[in-house]
């Protein structure tokens, strides 16, 4: 394959990397166990920074995901939680508890009392056809805007016409999914929201409309060194908050890629 694309014999001349922004991202730190440095935070996959750097190629992402969840976790968590079973049983008589039971039963409720007439797989292939599209590794000004529009007009469809077989004492794998969709639609809408905030192209993707006279990637770090954390107040309502970045040991410059 590589041979045809390229018209050299990989076993003869070694194979053309391209140093692709995906491989030099970092990650959050994790130990042996990939816990981080929040005691019970365990980070799998591509998010911790076990394997990222340039030795990344194709489906090495895919298969860190796979090794950490299927051969890493399942024992790393059991040695977490090995103590755990002196911790007395925490009562579900506290406030807490009963109201967020409460919010779940009835969201649930809520769900299959809609008896729609399209499936959670149409509502989940259609929000993943706006994000391909307009939430991408390349966006724009124009095409984020129009996400938010149409995943809010998506939403407000899911919740009038999602059909949800079954019933909602029994194992109904279809409702787990639409509880699932009805997040994904949140989270999509604001990963748009957080894209088009954000007026500069940096980190691992690209803003159409901030690039060099080269077309690199053009940074704004006195507008944007910040962390942007979003606080959830409902459908379509985030409150951002914004926690300074302050480097003390390494000079911010800009990536360019030659």
């Amino acid at each position: 394959m590589y041979e045809k694309i390229v018209d050299e014999n990989p076993y003869e001349t070694p194979m053309m990397i391209f140093p692709a922004v995906h491989y030099t991202m970092g990650g959050i730190w994790v130990d042996y166990e990939l816990m981080s440095t929040v005691k019970g935070l365990f980070v799998a996959g591509e998010a911790n920074f076990s394997d990222h750097g340039a030795n990344r190629l194709g489906a090495s992402a895919l298969m860190q995901g796979l090794a950490d969840g299927y051969f890493v976790l399942p024992y790393t968590i059991q040695e977490y939680l090995a103590d755990q079973i002196k911790v007395a049983r925490i009562s579900t008589d506290k406030d807490e508890f009963v109201q967020t039971e409460k919010e779940v039963k009835d969201r649930l409720g809520k769900l299959m009392a809609v008896k729609g007439t399209k499936s959670v797989d149409h509502f989940h292939k259609a929000l993943g056809k706006i994000m391909w599209d307009n939430v991408g590794m390349g966006r724009n000004a124009e095409g984020l805007k129009l996400a938010i529009e149409e995943i809010r007009k998506l939403r407000a469809e899911f919740w009038k016409d999602v059909k949800i077989p079954g019933k909602l004492d029994d194992l109904n794998v279809e409702l787990e999914k639409a509880s699932r969709v009805a997040d994904f639609l949140e989270l999509g809408e604001l990963m748009a929201m957080d894209a088009l905030e954000r007026n500069e192209s940096c980190g691992g993707h690209f803003r159409e409309e901030y690039r060099t006279d080269e077309g690199e990637c053009l940074r704004n770090d006195k507008d944007f060194m910040y962390v942007a954390a979003w606080e959830y107040k409902g459908p379509g309502d985030f409150v951002m908050h914004k926690e300074p970045l302050v480097y003390e040991e390494i000079e911010v410059k800009q990536r360019v890629y030659k």
